[in-house]
């Protein structure tokens, strides 16, 4: 049990474009950390003083509700290393290759996580030509919920035209992913504690699961567990799990996954690893929790407690079970 006493510092807000959602996720983990008993709770914004600030207020562990850079990105998770403050989710190193699309395909591919093909490419190329052959997806390299994204078609629908008139992810991001499209089921898995929760199915009304899908009530209905096969529920949750492992994450994280169901277990791809998954009341760490029989109080409890016992340390086992 974490000592009700200790001074726990909600670190949220920020200037990315999840800036919302982060004070939204920071919000309720204050309420959550005060009704269980917490005496000394601190909300605070992160701003250009956040080092002074910190330093200031001299908490004993952080919970890092950040979202996007520089939250999710290791460079707050430098400061805190360098003042030698505890935090919740995972450390520099691990979340500077999350957030990295092509990054975590260096490092999970070779292990035998499958992800999409891709290649980076510089938005003014795209003026004069597609990368890949459509339909495909363009994405930030350094992006997360979402932000930014566009699927090209042959249809004339999303991501159409390309064009420096015409709005999408080039007008705003000098270099972008750009990934074959996987059609199929949107599915997701959090790890917790190193452990798989369960898959949530995730059905935007839109077809296309965007910033706004994710955080827009009534927008997207999530089937928790998801309704599908035995065998591709345990492919996606050892998927997670392992890539939670091989790139060092502790706390929680969130894998993120397409599924062509055409394919079978060969048509299960991983997109991406969220290292700082939402915490609103839309979230799904917090929804596959409760699911799992863990309240929203008692998860940011435990996120607290590995955070000041040190977080996961399964990675290096996880990169000897693959070779061996």
């Amino acid at each position: 049990m974490v000592d009700r006493d200790l001074h726990i510092v909600v670190l949220m807000g920020g200037r990315s474009a999840e800036r919302t959602i982060s004070l939204m996720s920071g919000q309720g983990v204050a309420a959550a950390l005060r009704e269980r008993g917490f005496t000394r709770v601190t909300e605070l914004d992160m701003d250009r003083e956040v080092g002074v600030r910190l330093f200031d207020l001299d908490p004993d562990v952080v919970f890092n509700a950040l979202h996007g850079t520089p939250g999710e990105d290791g460079t707050v998770q430098g400061l805190l290393d360098l003042m030698a403050v505890p935090y919740t989710h995972s450390g520099c190193t691990t979340s500077a290759i999350a957030i990295d699309k092509q990054l975590t395909k260096a490092v999970l591919v070779p292990h035998g996580i499958r992800m999409p093909a891709g290649k980076v490419v510089d938005s003014e190329s795209l003026y004069t030509g597609d990368p890949i052959a459509r339909p495909y997806v363009l994405k930030p390299v350094n992006e997360g919920s979402s932000v930014g994204v566009a699927i090209v078609t042959d249809g004339g629908n999303m991501g159409q035209p390309i064009g420096r008139d015409s709005e999408g992810p080039w007008k705003h991001f000098e270099r972008l992913l750009a990934e074959p499209f996987v059609r199929g089921k949107e599915l997701t898995v959090a790890v917790l504690g190193g452990k798989p929760l369960c898959v949530t199915e995730l059905k935007p009304h839109n077809d296309f699961y965007d910033f706004e899908a994710k955080y827009t009530d009534g927008v997207t209905e999530h089937v928790c567990p998801a309704e599908i096969p035995a065998d591709i529920a345990a492919s996606m949750m050892d998927m997670a799990a392992r890539s939670h492992a091989l790139l060092g994450c502790k706390g929680a994280s969130r894998s993120d996954f397409r599924w062509d169901d055409e394919q079978g277990e060969a048509g299960v791809f991983l997109l991406e690893v969220n290292t700082q998954p939402g915490m609103t009341p839309l979230s799904l760490v917090p929804e596959q929790a409760r699911h799992c029989g863990i309240s929203y109080g008692e998860l940011v409890e435990q996120l607290i407690a590995e955070a000041l016992a040190g977080g996961d340390t399964k990675r290096a086992e996880a990169i000897e079970e693959t070779r061996a």
